[in-house]
Formats: structure tokens, sequence, C-alpha cells
């Protein structure tokens, strides 16, 4: 279950990032 963790990390930075270069803010 610990490679679940860094996973999740990337997962959430990519949204954060998808996020940021949409503007959208959501």
């Amino acid at each position: 279950m610990k490679v679940l963790v860094p996973v999740k990390r990337v997962v959430d930075y990519n949204v954060k990032v998808r996020v940021k270069s949409d503007g959208t803010g959501v």
C-alpha cells in the first residue's frame, strides 16, 4: 500500500498543474 502514496501525490500534482494551466480554479 505504500506504493499508492507517491502515486496519489503525482496524480494530485498533475491535477493542480492542470487547474493552473486552465485557470478555472476548479
